[in-house]
């Protein structure tokens, strides 16, 4: 006979926010966390994705700060500035991604967008709007985030060959076997410059025939162009991005000004929709402004209008030039400098590859066992797989850097 008196043992009933399971560190975060907790004077930071100059610093650009001073100056009203955010803005974005390629004001729309995160997002919410079906192809491998902003629409990827880890070169060959086989109506994620995490990026002609691949295969390209102005110069580095504007009738780009105005933390970015006539225009727009409505509304504009004021002036847009080739002239002077003292230091690796990536990032070429040992033993830090921030090295630590990593390669084969 059960004891009525005796308490019943139950579950106890979990509450709302303690379903929740716990979600890992994002890597890049963590290794901000652990190299501000290292105690050591010679630590150096290689993993974070953002520019240093030759003092360990992430400046404002000058240019910025007289951009700040005059909209301060004579701003007039917080009000919002609608959906599609500032006007003066999304033109001279526009103007600087394609430079003087012409596409009818009918097939094309600009809008500022929180950062480039958030035109990612907003256009694999659009492509979605397409079709259910619809694969997004990116790059084996591509930067950090690019996969979970696809997951995060529950849109499909998949991935093409891009770059061989044993030999640091690209595997454009596979490539574009792999482009050839792609579904006929699937969109392709393709680095315009700078390529992240590897640095490297296709010749015009293998840009060409990437195209020419793609064109076949009625591809829809869907480029992230958050670089542009760190290789080779803006119109440069914009090349394979304009050809593809001119070859298709739909195209979808993604910008940042993060990089190449420094506006980090201001969340700078633009969603460029080319369409293949006015009809497709109206509907793609008003597509995108209903997804922008429910993901985060009306932009912030003071990082927007500095960038609209600036593009707008040509005294100011010369400076910005200017400034920006002081950057992309140091990430250059590093990268030769890295793989120069490599190369006389270990004497028999190749560390060429180095040199001929672009931008900020590029692979080192080392096993995860000897990332591990340089942060250990020696306090450099970088991402698991080798890739380093190339903004992290100055004149100042380079030596340190590099005796680092030759004593590693030699006890850690």
């Amino acid at each position: 006979m059960r004891d009525n008196n005796k308490p019943i043992n139950r579950p106890e009933k979990l509450t709302l926010f303690e379903k929740l399971s716990l979600i890992p560190p994002d890597p890049i975060l963590k290794i901000i966390s652990e190299y501000n907790e290292d105690v050591r004077s010679d630590k150096i930071d290689l993993g974070v994705g953002v520019y240093r100059d030759s003092f360990g610093e992430t400046p404002i650009m000058s240019v910025v700060k007289s951009a700040e001073s005059h909209i301060l100056s004579t701003q007039k009203s917080k009000a919002y500035i609608g959906l599609a955010g500032d006007a003066i803005y999304n033109k001279n974005i526009q103007k600087l991604i394609l430079g003087d390629i012409k596409i009818a004001e009918d097939r094309i729309f600009t809008i500022q967008t929180a950062g480039g995160t958030t035109s990612l997002r907003v256009a694999s919410e659009l492509l979605k709007e397409t079709s259910k079906n619809i694969n997004i192809w990116v790059s084996n491998p591509t930067w950090s985030n690019h996969i979970p902003v696809l997951e995060s629409s529950n849109i499909n990827f998949r991935e093409y060959p891009y770059y061989d880890m044993e030999t640091n070169t690209l595997l454009f060959d596979r490539m574009i076997a792999c482009l050839e086989t792609v579904p006929k109506g699937d969109a392709v994620l393709l680095h315009a410059c700078c390529h992240n995490p590897t640095g490297m990026d296709p010749t015009l002609e293998q840009w060409k025939e990437i195209i020419q691949v793609m064109k076949s295969r009625e591809l829809t390209p869907f480029i992230d162009n958050a670089y542009q102005g760190l290789a080779n110069g803006l119109d440069e580095d914009a090349s394979a991005l304009r050809l593809m504007a001119s070859e298709f009738n739909e195209l979808i780009i993604s910008s940042s000004c993060s990089k190449n105005f420094g506006l980090y933390r201001d969340r700078v970015g633009a969603l460029t929709v080319i369409t293949k006539n006015e009809d497709s225009n109206k509907k793609t727009k008003s597509n995108v402004l209903k997804i922008v409505r429910t993901m985060g509304s009306v932009p912030p504009d003071h990082g927007a209008a500095c960038v609209g004021y600036i593009l707008s002036d040509e005294s100011l847009t010369q400076k910005w030039k200017s400034e920006l080739d002081d950057v992309k002239v140091r990430l250059k002077n590093m990268r030769t400098e890295l793989a120069g003292l490599l190369k006389n230091k270990t004497n028999s690796h190749d560390f060429s590859h180095i040199v001929r990536a672009n931008g900020m990032f590029s692979f080192l070429g080392i096993t995860s066992e000897q990332v591990q040992a340089l942060k250990s033993h020696y306090g450099i830090y970088m991402e698991e797989s080798g890739r380093i921030n190339v903004a992290g090295i100055t004149m100042e630590n380079v030596s340190y850097l590099t005796d680092s990593i030759t004593k590693v390669l030699e006890s850690h084969q």
